[in-house]
């Protein structure tokens, strides 16, 4: 439950950058809509994903980091961006779903399509990403 509560408030703050970078990248950089609702989420995402993953590196799930390497780092974010880009495209699916459904703007679709990927993306990382390793003992994991 601690695991989860320590995801979420990393995750407010990814989707704070993800918020921000997409009213930029719509507001000010992308006049179309395909600028708009394609490209600036996508963008908005990697900024999340970096930010993101120095949470859970750094923070959440950093007892179950055994090597702590360059290489190792570089790989787990691989494997971390490839699980994101998964719950990227349920994101996206659910934004897109709901801008034509609701009429919203991309901003508030995004909000409302997080929520629903969120989930998603817990899941992935606490049992793909930053599963626990067989050899660490239960009271090491907080």
């Amino acid at each position: 439950m601690i695991k989860y509560l320590e995801f979420l408030v990393s995750r407010l703050f990814g989707t704070g950058v993800d918020t921000l970078v997409l009213w930029i990248c719509s507001d000010y950089i992308f006049t179309s809509y395909w600028g708009s609702y394609i490209l600036s989420p996508i963008i908005s995402f990697e900024f999340a994903v970096m930010s993101n993953f120095l949470w859970s590196y750094f923070w959440i799930w950093k007892s179950r980091i055994v090597n702590k390497g360059c290489w190792a780092f570089w790989k787990r974010f691989s494997i971390f961006n490839i699980s994101s880009v998964a719950g990227f495209l349920i994101k996206m699916m659910f934004l897109l779903l709901f801008e034509r459904i609701f009429g919203w703007d991309v901003v508030w679709c995004n909000l409302t399509a997080l929520l629903i990927s969120g989930l998603f993306n817990y899941f992935l990382t606490d049992v793909w990403v930053f599963r626990k390793p067989k050899n660490l003992p239960e009271d090491m994991e907080s």
